[in-house]
């Protein structure tokens, strides 16, 4: 008798958790590992953010909350919505979660029967296809193309279509590939997306790291129609370096944020309650910290990009968003897991494969880190790159 669920026994373990924890490992036994894998910034969480949850806990605030979030910090978010993405969203719309992860979880949960169809561009962040199938739903992966900055189009959403799609999943700015799209290239989409009626669910958590004047558009506010078909994910992880205390939210149509609380009720009651003190502190504190580190990972994207249009045997193109470079590696005649398990190996440089994100050819580069890690990591990725 097989003890696990079919469904559940066909996932695949995060690829990028799993080389994290390699190179962790490694490190940990004195290898000198150039860590470029990282999907986090190198930054701690704001000491005014860490001064808030403190106080919560010595104010004893370790009770639950309401399984949809502190009234503050929704209204908060609420605030923020309207003032950064202009977005005008209920309390009772916005659902607190435990991570941006599990408010994607929520949604394709309350939104996908069994069966029905997600459209997911690739390269995609690797776990919505899994996250898809454990809903029971059929993800539909839809190649992008390099030369169209790894973004979907709209007649390739269109064409991808079938009569049991129910969502499509947009993140911008992109994990892997730093692609922001453009006011223009979401209201296409969204044409297409409000004439059958399907779902969108907009990933927005990379929305503050955007360079060269690019801007972030939040595509539930170019249209009431847009509004009400999109569920839109943000999170605290990025902006506020804050991935450890596992805090991100949605903003949704009225039915679908209840059903999304409902879940929640039943899964995890609410996100912990002291870090929600820390969100709000985060949403309403001093947010200088965030154009700092903005700046700080333009320099570096800019050092990275320089550096990797040198070697050869390579192709990339410069991302606009995010901390992450989708380095092509066809060329070296290896495919992404054999050359990262190498790199590490034999070079001491962790990468992230591209089979993680549905792109086999390709590596994922993060610069959130220093200058000194980069420029060792690059040399030694050049080294091996020569070699192949």
């Amino acid at each position: 008798m097989d003890l696990v669920a079919s469904h559940i026994a066909e996932l695949t373990p995060s690829l990028t958790l799993s080389i994290t924890a390699e190179a962790k490992r490694l490190a940990g036994e004195g290898v000198d590992i150039c860590g470029l894998a990282g999907g986090e910034p190198d930054r701690d969480t704001p000491q005014h953010i860490k001064d808030a949850a403190i106080k919560a806990l010595v104010d004893g605030e370790t009770r639950y909350t309401a399984s949809s979030g502190l009234p503050a910090l929704r209204e908060a978010i609420s605030e923020k919505l309207r003032d950064d993405n202009g977005l005008r969203y209920d309390v009772s719309q916005i659902s607190v979660n435990c991570g941006a992860k599990h408010s994607c979880m929520n949604a394709i949960l309350a939104v996908c029967e069994p069966g029905d169809e997600v459209i997911i561009p690739s390269p995609y962040w690797v776990s919505y296809p899994e996250m898809v199938r454990i809903a029971g739903g059929v993800p539909v992966i839809v190649e992008t193309r390099q030369e169209n900055n790894w973004k979907l189009t709209a007649d390739e959403f269109e064409d991808a279509m079938s009569p049991k799609t129910k969502m499509v999943i947009l993140n911008s700015p992109s994990n892997p590939t730093g692609a922001v799209y453009s006011e223009d290239e979401l209201r296409a989409i969204g044409e297409v997306a409000t004439s059958e009626e399907i779902m969108i669910l907009s990933d927005e958590i990379y929305e503050k790291l955007i360079y060269d004047g690019a801007k972030h558009i939040s595509i539930a506010s170019l249209s009431d129609d847009l509004y009400n078909l999109t569920i839109t994910v943000n999170g605290f992880s990025k902006a506020y370096a804050m991935t450890g205390w596992r805090l991100g939210y949605t903003a949704a149509p009225e039915s679908v944020a209840q059903a999304m609380a409902t879940i929640q009720s039943h899964m995890t009651s609410n996100a912990t309650t002291f870090a929600q003190y820390g969100g709000i502190a985060a949403l309403t504190g001093d947010q200088s910290h965030i154009s700092d580190m903005r700046e700080e990972y333009e320099v570096r994207r800019n050092f990275v990009y320089g550096r990797l249009s040198q070697i050869n045997n390579i192709s990339t193109i410069q991302p606009f968003g995010a901390f992450y470079f989708l380095v092509n590696v066809g060329k070296t005649g290896l495919n992404s897991v054999n050359l990262a398990e190498k790199l590490l190996s034999r070079y001491q440089v962790a990468v992230i494969p591209g089979a993680a994100f549905g792109r086999d050819d390709t590596v994922r580069i993060s610069h959130s880190v220093g200058l000194d890690v980069l420029n060792e990591g690059l040399n030694r990725f050049e080294d091996f790159c020569q070699s192949h």
